[in-house]
């Protein structure tokens, strides 16, 4: 059995997420009180008991679900005697989710990962003002079919394939007049649907350039360490092990394409036989499942998840309350 770890990104929240694993674990309870402690924002009741609008919010979302895929890691590691170096061969996150993998792989420390990610939300959500930009997934459609729409629909604006997520989703990106142009050219070539998706912001592409400018500067004062699992960057889709190409891929992420279907597929090849959902949803498991049905995939959120994970991969401790 050769194990991924994989960690969602925006999408993936909903109010109560994370709020099982506090009341069970303490570990849950420190990493949560840690995090609002950090960002000096009760994140963590947000999460259990707040509004769904407040949650929604870019520079909530991303701490948020961050939070929920630490805690997971740090009760399997503190409480079950997982040891990430010799149970994961690789680790990968989508989009936010890639800085839950680099914490996970000790590149930057908990500390480092919730201000950059509060950094890069508030950054993005200024990027571009409200209303400018727009997201649309393109639902059976090959990705490269999906290129050339978007690329045909720009007219002098920008629209890009942003998300190759799977076999037939594609998301798109770009001002909000050329997505509404290749939502009508995909539909006109065939695509089985194509949907508006309800963001206020157009990630992973050109019109994030001024949030990416932000990151890269708040990079230059962090020191990320060598990861103890090989990490596969959004940008890359390979594993990089080298710290500053991980911090350059960082920064090429917010305007580059989230290469999910390539990454997976690289994992497969490269042995992995299972892949491990660590954090709120399923959405990645979903995504596996499309990409490669031979590859076993489980989602761990709560601590029903937890023990049935440490029952499956022997880590040899017993999980505690």
């Amino acid at each position: 059995m050769a194990v991924a770890f994989v960690f969602p990104g925006q999408g993936s929240q909903y109010i109560g997420m994370g709020k099982d694993l506090a009341g069970t674990y303490v570990e849950a309870r420190e990493t949560f009180q840690e995090i609002d402690d950090i960002l000096s924002q009760n994140l963590s009741a947000m999460m259990f008991d707040g509004d769904k609008s407040d949650l929604d919010m870019t520079e909530n979302t991303q701490p948020a679900l961050m939070a929920v895929s630490m805690a997971v890691i740090n009760v399997l590691k503190k409480q079950a005697g997982l040891n990430i170096a010799e149970t994961c061969q690789f680790v990968a996150g989508h989009s936010l989710g890639e800085y839950s993998a680099l914490c996970t792989a000790e590149v930057i420390s908990l500390a480092d990962t919730t201000r950059l990610l509060r950094l890069r939300g508030t950054a993005m959500q200024k990027a571009v003002p409200e209303g400018i930009g727009s997201m649309a997934a393109i639902l059976g459609m090959d990705y490269d079919a999906v290129v050339k729409i978007a690329q045909d629909a720009g007219q002098g604006q920008i629209c890009v394939a942003a998300n190759d997520n799977s076999n037939g989703q594609v998301v798109i990106s770009g001002h909000k007049e050329a997505v509404e142009r290749a939502i009508e050219k995909a539909i006109e070539q065939g695509a089985r649907r194509a949907i508006t998706l309800p963001v206020s912001v157009a990630s992973h592409c050109a019109l994030m350039a001024p949030a990416a400018e932000i990151i890269a500067c708040a990079l230059t004062d962090i020191t990320f360490d060598t990861p103890i699992s090989p990490v596969i960057p959004n940008v890359t889709a390979d594993a990089q092990k080298e710290p500053e190409s991980l911090k350059k891929a960082l920064v090429e992420q917010i305007t580059g394409t989230v290469r999910w279907r390539e990454s997976v597929l690289y994992m497969r090849d490269e042995g992995v036989t299972d892949m491990v959902e660590i954090g709120a949803g399923k959405v990645l498991c979903g995504l596996a499942r499309r990409i490669d049905r031979s590859i076993t995939t489980q989602s761990v959120e709560t601590s029903a998840d937890i023990e049935t994970l440490v029952e499956k991969l022997s880590f040899g401790k017993p999980c505690y309350v």
